[in-house]
């Protein structure tokens, strides 16, 4: 064979080898392992309850009104209109703060203690004419003649008085149902903030406990025709989606006494919704209603 041919031959299987190993590169043999996995974080919770300062001090967000702050925050609106000077309660602004409570509120009672006074020493008297009715000893005898020290009840410093005059509010309150019905949604906190109570059109709502109205009306969204009764400085109650409103604010009302007809009004069906708030914060009802 020629050196032409054998230079063409090799030209040939060097192109082979060529083609070959580029269509290796194109399925390249790599070690498989777990994919990334793409990961958005996790939202963050917003804590809906709105919350004041050490203060008493509240600033107001999207959607507030004055109404809704004060339910809230457990206080009268009337009081937060005073309170903060207001000339227009519909007026609010957000980014605007607002006094949620009493202006004293803040201040810790400084109760001062006074140190228990101590008896006075007890001396024996002096004698100032000698005595002639000298008897022997006896042991009644000794008794007689040794002083005697008036008894002293140590005083215990009294403790604050508002203090204990709302919990003894709260001690002397009794609940009751304030209608008859089926529950048909329990407290949930965060989503439902007291109980749901089915029953017909026009149905007696009565105060679940001894009070007095603070709100009637249907200012707050999503509440309807609702009624808010006091009971003590830091327990209401709440009745909402009222067909009619019995009772004006200011009223007071005992336990048990008629205060609104079940309804719809803003809710999708016939029912009361029931909230009893401690402090502003919505607590669960059963803590405080009998057992039925």
């Amino acid at each position: 064979m020629t050196q032409a041919p054998r230079i063409a031959l090799l030209t040939i299987f060097i192109g082979l080898v060529a083609g070959c190993s580029t269509t290796s590169r194109q399925a390249p043999v790599v070690e498989r392992g777990t994919p990334p996995v793409q990961t958005r974080p996790a939202p963050v919770r917003v804590d809906e309850t709105p919350k004041h300062d050490e203060r008493g001090m509240y600033t107001v967000r999207k959607g507030d009104t004055l109404l809704r702050i004060a339910f809230d925050f457990g206080q009268n609106y009337r009081d937060l209109v005073e309170w903060n000077k207001l000339a227009n309660p519909d007026d609010i602004k957000v980014g605007q703060v607002l006094r949620v409570s009493a202006p004293g509120g803040e201040r810790t009672a400084n109760v001062q203690t006074q140190p228990i006074p101590m008896p006075p020493a007890a001396t024996t008297p002096r004698k100032t004419e000698p005595r002639v009715d000298k008897k022997p000893f006896t042991e009644s005898a000794a008794a007689d003649t040794r002083p005697s020290v008036p008894a002293v009840t140590p005083v215990v410093p009294a403790a604050p008085a508002a203090p204990a005059a709302a919990a003894s509010d709260e001690a002397r309150l009794s609940w009751m149902w304030p209608s008859d019905g089926r529950v048909i949604a329990t407290f949930d906190d965060g989503r439902n903030k007291g109980l749901d109570i089915a029953g017909k059109a026009g149905q007696p709502v009565v105060a679940a406990g001894s009070g007095k109205v603070m709100y009637a009306g249907s200012g707050i969204r999503g509440y309807g025709n609702l009624v808010i009764v006091k009971h003590s400085n830091s327990l209401l109650s709440a009745y909402a989606h009222n067909r009619k409103i019995v009772v004006k604010e200011g009223d007071n009302v005992a336990k048990g006494q008629l205060i609104a007809e079940m309804g719809d009004s803003d809710a999708d069906l016939v029912k009361l919704h029931f909230e009893i708030r401690q402090q502003g914060k919505p607590v669960d009802p059963t803590r405080f209603l009998p057992v039925r």
